[in-house]
């Protein structure tokens, strides 16, 4: 009879959430999209074609049994939906809010394929979880027994997070360092409240901290403590960094004032959404009220600094890309959220130079013949055409000689992607292989990394990548790490 619930694809459209209207939304930094009811959940899920094949959970990083939580929320059973959901996933609420389910489970459902609509299944994931949150299902770590090891865990991102979370669930002891006075990492600082609000991830580092998982906060490895000393306190160490160096622009007076990186200015935001007091943002340096906006970049954290500058109150937001719309890498979902609230895309575009004003301080180094810029005035705008593909398969960006413009801008967010600063060198670790891009290099399925009783995880190993990726290494390593400290390792193919 429970199937009777389900296969309901061909009657029943596609329907998600409904979506705050663009210009309420635009006001603050709330989550934009409205939770289902009970009814609207279990109909969703009832569109699910459990499939023989499921490739919505064979292209989960996670594999993710979604096709049983789906049934078991048609059916009504929320509970058991929850605690399928997470046998697989540490913080199955933050993947629902966050990942990029158009390119991953919803992106290769079945019916979608067949031109149904794709089953709403990120909204689907959050409703299991917010209802298991509100009914008070959601245990953090208890473990039965007590064991005498340690592990030390440098970074508090979702791939330690999701490493500590599995650790002390086996009993072992467990102390995260962070360079931030907040546990979280980029699901903390990086990712803007209408995204994932911060209680979502604030409530899940007390669990752990209630769970018996100790922080190490305000703490920079290398200059608080050095790496030698945390790997003489712990019987293994997990390196879970994730990557904050800016990938740069070699172009004309890159340093001008009002130039930015990212990560500096969503952190800020977040840090303000905080209610915590920031100097950058207050003189606003890292504020775009007022202020003609121009963002560099095609990505997710692209989308985020728009959707925050108009958040803020800029007075226009462009996003400059040097590919087009269908050659971009971040979420079309997040594209159109964007232009909704007012972001203007500019596609086939990238900087050629900044051009400032030259006032004050920079008008006096200027006298004294040092490079300086002064305040940004406007960005010279080149226009791009898309030329034969590079080894990737995706096609070049080849620049069209002559249809140069300059754009006024009193604020450029450059979001060109993120990379691995340099570990050996600022921690002063002998014997720590990285690879030719400077990421750590570890083994694809222990995480064991040249030294042994260190492991790595997350982006320092992958390069920037999805919080569900790190959510994934972080267990794989729990279970790596505990085979090396009972004696049961397990063992890696070559």
């Amino acid at each position: 009879m429970a199937t009777q619930k389900m296969l309901k694809f061909v009657s029943t459209p596609r329907e998600m959430p409904e979506k705050r209207d663009a210009a309420e939304r635009s006001e603050d930094f709330h989550e934009i999209y409205q939770e289902y009811a009970a009814q609207k959940a279990a109909e969703q899920s009832g569109r699910c074609s459990q499939c023989g094949v499921p490739y919505c959970q064979s292209h989960c990083p996670l594999h993710n049994n979604i096709p049983d939580w789906l049934r078991l929320t048609a059916e009504g059973r929320l509970k058991e939906a929850y605690q399928v959901s997470q046998a697989t996933n540490t913080f199955p609420e933050i993947c629902g809010r966050i990942c990029p389910q158009d390119r991953l489970c919803e992106g290769n459902c079945v019916i979608e394929q067949s031109g149904h609509g794709t089953v709403t299944i990120g909204a689907v994931e959050k409703y299991i979880t917010d209802t298991a949150w509100q009914e008070g299902w959601v245990a953090g770590p208890a473990p039965s027994q007590e064991r005498a090891e340690s592990i030390g865990i440098v970074g508090a991102g979702p791939g330690g997070l999701a490493a500590a979370d599995s650790l002390r669930r086996m009993g072992f002891q467990v102390t995260i360092y962070d360079r931030y006075d907040r546990a979280g990492g980029l699901m903390t600082y990086g990712i803007p409240g209408f995204k994932l609000e911060k209680d979502v991830v604030m409530r899940r580092n007390k669990l752990l901290e209630d769970g018996g998982v100790e922080f190490v906060l305000n703490c920079n490895v290398g200059e608080d403590i050095s790496f030698d000393a945390i790997r003489g306190k712990h019987d293994a160490v997990l390196i879970a960094t994730g990557v904050y160096k800016t990938r740069d622009l070699d172009i004309d007076n890159a340093e001008a004032d009002g130039v930015v990186r990212a990560i500096d200015y969503l952190t800020a935001s977040n840090k303000i959404d905080f209610g915590d007091d920031v100097p950058d943002f207050d003189d606003g340096e890292l504020n775009a009220k007022g202020k003609r906006v121009v963002v560099i970049g095609g990505g997710d954290t692209a989308m985020d600094c728009v959707r925050t500058a108009i958040r803020q109150g800029a007075q226009s937001v462009k996003c400059l890309y040097r590919r087009d719309r269908s050659n971009m890498p971040g979420s079309q979902r997040e594209v159109q959220n964007a232009e909704e609230e007012g972001v203007e895309f500019v596609w086939l575009s990238a900087p050629g130079a900044f051009a400032g004003h030259v006032t004050g301080i920079a008008a006096e180094a200027q006298e004294r013949d040092v490079d300086q810029v002064g305040q940004i005035a406007s960005v010279r705008v080149q226009k791009m055409r898309l030329g034969a593909p590079d080894v990737t398969g995706r096609q070049s960006p080849e620049l069209i000689d002559g249809a140069d413009y300059d754009e006024p801008a009193e604020l450029v967010i450059k979001a060109l992607g993120f990379e691995p600063e340099d570990l050996p060198r600022l921690w002063g670790v002998d014997g720590l292989e990285v690879t030719r891009w400077g990421t750590i290099k570890a083994n694809f399925q222990t995480h064991q990394t040249s030294i042994p009783g260190v492991y790595a995880v997350g982006d320092i190993v992958r390069g920037a990548s999805l919080v569900v990726w790190a959510i994934r290494d972080g267990r794989e390593a729990a279970e790596s790490i505990a085979g090396f400290l009972t004696g049961e390792a397990r063992v890696a193919a070559e």
